[in-house]
C-alpha cells in the first residue's frame, strides 16, 4: 500500500457525520490481546517476535474479513511515513519508535487499524465519527473474534485477558471519545469538570493521545478501569460521562452566545481572517484558529464551510503530512510557510 493514498481522502472518523459530531468528534475502541505461550513483545527476542508475527499473518490469511486489510511492515517505512501514520491516529508513538518485528493491519477506510507487536501482540483499534461507542465496539469485537478462530489468547479464568501493562488486564478494552470543548475553555469551567471526570476513574488526554496536551480545545476521555467490569459496563459508564460533558459544553456555548455574542463573533471571524491571510503560521496556532472556525460553524456564525474539510485540516497541516504532500523534507520555517499557503488555498472561497 502506498501511504500517499491516505493523503487523498480523510479517514472515516474525520467526516463529521456521526451522532453529536459537532461536539463528539469520534469514538474509539482499543482491544489488547496476547498469544498464549509467547512472552510479551518487550521481552521477545528476534526469533520469538518472528514466530508471533507469522502466527498473526496466518490468522489473517485464513479470515475473509481480515484478508481485505493491508499488511504493512513497519521496518519498510521511512521515519516520515511512520510519523504520517501517527498523525492520522493509526499507530502509537511506541509502535514507531522501534520497527523490528512490528506491523500494521489497516482497513482502507481507516476505521480499523491493528498494531502487531506493539506493547501487546495485538492492539485492535476501531475509530468512528461522532458518538457511536456501541457500533464501534461491535466492529472491534467482530475483528477480535476473527483472530480468535485461529489464535489462542492468553487468558486467566480469574482475572481475564493478560496484557503487558497491568492497567489493561481483564477486558483489555480502552474506550474513548474525542470531544471539542471550546465553550468550557472560554467559560473557564474545564479544569473543575476534568477533575470530576478523574474522580470517576476516567482519564483525559490531548488530541494525539497518551502523553499529549489538549490543543485546539480537543480532549480525549477514556476509561481507566479494565478489571472487574464487563465491556458493556465500561461502555455504559463512559457513555454517561460523555453525555454529561456534551450537556455541559452546550450550556457553556449557550451562555457565551447570550452574554458575549459580539465578542465571540469577533474572535471567530478574526481566526478565519488570520488563516486566510497568514504567510507564516505554526501548527499549534493553526489548531487554535481551526477550533474557533469549527465553533463558528456549529453556532451558525460562519456558513459555507464543510465540517469534513475543517476536520481534515486538523490532520493535514501536521509536519509529516505537509512533507508528504509537497514531496520533500521541509525546515521549520518552510513548513510554516507551506502550511499558510495550504490554508489560504483551502479557505479561499469563504468570504469575510
Amino acid at each position: 500500500m502506498d501511504l500517499e493514498e491516505l493523503l487523498n481522502k480523510p479517514g472515516e472518523w474525520l467526516k463529521g457525520k456521526g451522532p453529536d459530531s459537532h461536539i463528539i468528534v469520534s469514538s474509539r475502541i482499543r482491544l489488547a490481546r496476547n498469544i498464549k505461550g509467547f512472552v510479551f513483545p518487550n521481552k521477545m527476542d528476534l526469533k520469538q517476535s518472528q514466530e508471533a508475527f507469522e502466527q498473526i499473518q496466518k490468522a489473517q490469511a485464513k479470515s475473509s474479513i481480515l484478508r481485505s486489510f493491508n499488511f504493512l511492515k513497519m521496518e519498510e517505512f521511512s521515519t516520515l511515513d511512520k510519523e504520517l501514520l501517527l498523525e492520522r491516529h493509526l499507530v502509537s508513538q511506541e509502535h514507531i519508535t522501534t520497527s523490528q518485528g512490528k506491523a500494521l493491519l489497516l482497513r482502507k477506510d481507516e476505521v480499523c487499524s491493528i498494531m502487531i507487536n506493539e506493547e501487546d501482540h495485538l492492539r485492535i483499534q476501531v475509530i468512528k465519527s461522532g458518538f457511536d461507542l456501541y457500533d464501534t465496539w461491535e466492529i472491534a469485537s467482530k475483528i477480535e473474534a476473527e483472530f480468535a478462530k485461529n489464535l489462542d489468547f492468553a487468558f486467566s479464568g480469574s482475572i481475564g485477558y493478560l496484557t503487558s501493562c497491568p492497567t489493561n488486564v481483564g477486558t483489555g478494552i480502552r474506550a474513548s471519545c474525542m470531544l471539542h470543548l471550546p465553550g468550557l475553555i472560554m467559560t473557564k469551567r474545564i479544569n473543575r469538570i476534568l477533575e470530576l471526570v478523574a474522580k470517576l476513574s476516567f482519564t483525559t488526554r490531548g488530541f494525539f493521545g497518551e502523553g499529549t496536551q489538549a490543543i485546539g480545545n480537543f480532549f480525549q476521555v477514556s476509561n481507566q478501569i479494565t478489571l472487574g467490569l464487563s465491556e458493556s459496563e465500561i461502555l455504559s459508564n463512559l457513555a454517561g460521562v460523555i453525555k454529561q460533558l456534551k450537556s455541559q459544553e452546550m450550556e457553556a456555548r449557550e451562555y457565551m452566545v447570550s452574554k458575549y455574542k459580539l465578542s465571540m463573533e469577533d474572535r471567530i471571524w478574526r481566526a478565519l481572517g488570520t488563516l486566510k491571510s497568514s504567510r507564516l503560521i505554526a501548527s499549534n496556532e493553526t489548531l487554535s484558529h481551526l477550533s474557533l472556525l469549527r465553533l463558528g460553524m456549529d453556532l451558525g456564525i460562519i456558513r459555507g464551510l464543510d465540517t469534513e474539510l475543517i476536520n481534515n485540516l486538523f490532520i493535514i497541516i501536521q509536519p509529516a503530512h505537509l512533507q508528504k504532500i509537497y514531496k520533500k523534507k521541509l525546515s521549520h520555517q518552510e513548513r510554516d510557510s507551506i502550511r499558510a499557503t495550504l490554508l489560504r488555498e483551502k479557505l479561499e472561497k469563504i468570504s469575510i
